[in-house]
């Protein structure tokens, strides 16, 4: 059985329609020294569990989303839309 993602604009569709576009990570700001925006391109943690993804729904809306994932068992933890307020969690 396919992984399934709950897109908030979609539904449940298959990770197939989906592209992994990288770690969303917060920017350095334009003006930081070049050795800070090196680290923030090439150099990456690789953590086991809970990690914020940005996903691009190429299949469906076309929609970037941040998608939750254990990093450990694959699992989808949580989508939200990209451009929406960060989710807040009690």
């Amino acid at each position: 059985m396919a992984s399934l993602i709950s897109c908030p604009h979609c539904g449940i569709r298959p990770k197939e329609e989906y592209a992994i576009k990288g770690a969303a990570l917060p920017r350095p700001a334009p003006d930081a020294p070049r050795s800070v925006w090196f680290d923030h391109v090439f150099l990456r943690d690789n953590p086991r569990g809970p990690y914020e993804e940005y996903w691009h729904h190429a299949g469906g809306c076309r929609r970037w989303l941040i998608v939750t994932r254990d990093t450990a068992t694959h699992e989808v933890l949580a989508c939200r839309d990209a451009g929406a307020e960060p989710a807040v969690t009690a």
